[in-house]
């Protein structure tokens, strides 16, 4: 097993979150804890706007809860850290774009952590599955977010019969963005973070966080708590020099140079 469970990479603005614990990445508790504060540096460091989740291998992206390390005596619902298991599910104020790149089997509460993405890229040889169901336990944070994101009965399928999804089918449920040959795919996904990386943060932080409280509330209140600057994004963005380097880039016809201020 690897000394170091989670390794980094650090270009301009964009984290890169390798999960390396061969053979299936799986994570236990320490390791969930390292993600946690990692991400709430990277939630909390004005410098960096996107990152990157992968996994360490060709085989697995992340297998999920390590099963082994249930055996061995950890609670299925011990202190996970900061941010919940995997570091990012209960993370608060995280409005910052992530990015998954899928790069084998998905499963469990690895897939819980890649449906915590905003963007997902998958390799051409990737598989999905929740598989808890075997196991006797349940896939709580899946069990709430899949039946949100593709229909209901497939959603339900693979919570009460662990059935595995190749990558097209995945794709074809719209869970998956994009299927990327599997050399090419951190290519891929660097190429869609630095795209990210030229944009406005103060936008992104405002869409994250309008798209996150806006998901149970009707139309009309959402929209009257953005034009009534109710969102604290949304408040910081229409205050910002760049809301107004925006208009100005616009008029001047060129390229907008964002601060994040």
């Amino acid at each position: 097993m690897s000394d170091q469970p989670i390794k980094t990479r650090i270009e301009g603005g964009i984290l890169e979150v390798i999960i390396d614990r061969p053979k299936a990445n799986a994570i236990d508790r320490a390791t969930s804890q390292i993600m946690g504060d990692l991400f709430m540096d990277f939630r909390d460091n004005r410098d960096l706007r996107v990152a990157i989740i992968t996994g360490g291998g060709e085989k697995f992206f992340c297998a999920g809860w390590d099963l082994k390390a249930a055996s061995g005596g950890e609670d299925v619902d011990g202190d996970y850290g900061v941010g919940g298991f995997g570091g990012i599910q209960e993370l608060e104020n995280f409005n910052k774009p992530v990015i998954c790149a899928v790069n084998g089997i998905c499963c469990g509460g690895g897939l819980e952590i890649a449906l915590c993405a905003d963007i997902i890229l998958a390799a051409d040889h990737a598989t999905f599955a929740l598989p808890e169901i075997r196991s006797g336990t349940v896939a709580d944070a899946a069990s709430i977010k899949m039946p949100k994101r593709i229909p209901y009965h497939i959603a339900m399928e693979m919570l009460l019969t662990g059935r595995w999804l190749d990558v097209q089918e995945a794709n074809r449920w719209g869970f998956v963005n994009e299927i990327v040959a599997a050399e090419q795919l951190m290519t891929r996904a660097w190429e869609v973070a630095r795209l990210i990386e030229s944009g406005p943060p103060l936008v992104y932080a405002a869409i994250k966080e309008v798209v996150r409280e806006a998901e149970d509330m009707k139309f009309l209140p959402a929209l009257r708590r953005i034009t009534g600057r109710d969102f604290a994004t949304v408040d910081t963005l229409y205050s910002s020099e760049d809301q107004l380097e925006g208009a100005n880039a616009f008029a001047e016809k060129r390229d907008p140079v964002w601060k994040g201020v």
